[in-house]
């Protein structure tokens, strides 16, 4: 199994230098060998959109969708990860309605909490 890179898939959607180098290395492989993590999904819609070039998200959307079986991982722990660490360095509240959170020595704050605390 093959963890494609944001970079990988920009390269070939933007038809970029290595764009054919892309191109036959996912015809060389089953797509359910394929795999991309919500985070590159989410980085290369970003990227076409700031590009103004949704058409190509789309069209990637589609394909990776109804057409092949390229998996995605989850990364729900990064996203918590992510913002437990920002919370934590800066100092800050965590704002969330996410009970994960209360698992963690941080614990979590919802805007509730923090109205009826009088802590605002």
């Amino acid at each position: 199994m093959y963890l494609v890179d944001t970079n990988v898939w920009l390269e070939l959607l933007l038809l970029q230098e290595r764009a054919t180098e892309v191109r036959r290395f996912l015809q060389s492989v089953d797509a359910d060998q394929l795999t991309m993590t919500e985070f590159a999904l989410n980085s290369i819609g970003l990227i076409t959109s700031k590009l103004r070039k949704e058409e190509v998200f789309e069209a990637f959307i589609s394909d990776i969708l109804e057409d092949s079986a390229v998996r995605r991982i989850c990364l729900s722990a990064f996203d918590h990860a992510y913002q437990y660490v920002a919370a934590e360095r800066n100092g800050l509240v965590l704002v969330s309605f996410d009970a994960d959170f209360d698992k963690t020595d941080m614990k979590r704050k919802t805007p509730a909490d923090l109205l009826e605390s009088g802590f605002l």
